[in-house]
């Protein structure tokens, strides 16, 4: 073990501040989240040596749930075990939660304000988006032709008949396809030489399967129990990132009605342009269905399965990243997620977004600022709402 793989506890007050800052200046999404954790914790304290780090990024892209999210925590939780895993969650979540949070309250108090061209001009700011995002995640997770194949099949599908459960049926199939054809997953690297152990992992397991379980009785359109159970799957089955939670989003809160599809992306364009995760996008979920008390159970609900896997998978890590198996089929999910992107990107977000060849040409020019000219999203979508209220 090296001097810089060897953790020294920290309180959780200086955990938090240190998360707090990278919370208030950590804009880009999670691959640059994933940049700033490293340039933090590897390079300037030298918390983690570069394959401890590794080990630890790998760890939380195979699990469910916010893969940045949980490499902070994992990273609190190794200078102040679980009060620091806390406090390095609370820091980094906080500013984007209260920004989405007042920003939902704003569309309750003044309902007027979601309406106008400023609002198409976040929804076509986030066809560009999520369309970058099926680029990256196709070329990074669907490598070669058989999880094409697999990732084309599950867009298929979804587009045919995409319901929750249906979601949750492909990508099983997309594990078992893995599986079947043994599909190689990313070269193992050096083993994790921190100690990565928490207490009883069976009970964390037991704990997310039972909260699982629990998510998929029915509830009543609209209440808190409601709101926790939609947010709750949805933190549970998001392989990929922040943006595959999006159709799981859109299928609870858009398609069974209970909120327009405008506001829904309107909400969903504002969390690409503030810094901290995209999960954050559940506080404004949470505040415009259930206020103050809607935004704290969302955002809980939607980070807790996560992290509940994180603490359980742990101690599990050295077996899981031997296991053939077990890799094959997590490659074969992977590739599915990609799918169920493309899906998404289809419906709800194109279908609201693009009405007719000016749409489509301004989309083609948010695509071109983010994806070539390399503008940073915290510019961009402002812009784009200003240019949809001038021209559309």
């Amino acid at each position: 073990m090296t001097e810089s793989d060897k953790p020294v506890r920290l309180g959780s007050w200086q955990v938090f501040l240190i998360f707090l800052r990278l919370g208030l200046t950590s804009f880009g999404g999670p691959a640059a989240h994933l940049a700033y954790f490293h340039d933090e914790f590897v390079k300037r304290r030298k918390w983690l040596s570069d394959s401890a780090y590794g080990e630890v990024v790998a760890l939380c892209q195979l699990l469910p749930g916010p893969a940045s999210s949980q490499v902070g925590l994992t990273i609190g939780f190794l200078r102040g075990h679980y009060g620091g895993a806390l406090a390095a969650w609370v820091g980094f979540t906080l500013p984007s939660v209260l920004a989405m949070a007042l920003f939902a309250f704003g569309l309750t108090l003044w309902p007027d304000l979601g309406e106008g061209g400023w609002v198409s001009g976040l929804k076509l700011f986030v066809v560009a988006v999520v369309a970058q995002a099926v680029w990256q995640m196709g070329q990074s997770l669907c490598p070669d032709r058989p999880r094409m194949v697999i990732a084309m099949l599950v867009a298929v599908v979804l587009l045919l008949a995409g319901a929750v459960w249906m979601q949750v049926l492909v990508l099983a199939l997309a594990a078992v396809a893995g599986t079947a054809l043994g599909l190689p997953s990313a070269n193992k690297q050096e083993s994790l030489q921190v100690p990565l152990q928490s207490r009883k992992p069976g009970m964390f397991a037991l704990l997310f399967l039972v909260l699982l379980a629990l998510s998929f009785v029915p509830q009543v359109t609209g209440s808190l129990a409601w709101i926790g159970a939609e947010l709750y799957r949805a933190g549970a089955l998001v392989f990929g990132g922040g943006h595959v939670v999006l159709p799981w989003l859109q299928e609870g809160f858009v398609v069974s009605g209970n909120m327009s599809a405008d506001t829904f992306l309107a909400g969903y364009g504002v969390a690409q342009a503030v810094p901290g995760p995209l999960f954050s996008f559940s506080a404004f979920l949470g505040g415009a269905e259930g206020g103050i008390a809607g935004v704290l159970i969302a955002v809980v609900a939607v980070f807790l399965p996560g992290t509940l896997l994180v603490f359980a998978g742990l101690p599990l890590w050295q077996w899981l990243r031997e296991h053939e198996k077990a890799r094959a089929a997590l490659a074969g999910v992977n590739a599915g997620v990609v799918g169920l992107l493309l899906a998404a990107l289809y419906d709800p977000v194109w279908t609201s977004a693009i009405h007719g060849a000016g749409y489509f040409a301004l989309a083609l020019v948010f695509w071109l600022a983010l994806v070539i000219l390399r503008v940073p999203v915290w510019l961009l979508a402002p812009a784009s709402a200003l240019i949809g209220a001038v021209f559309l």
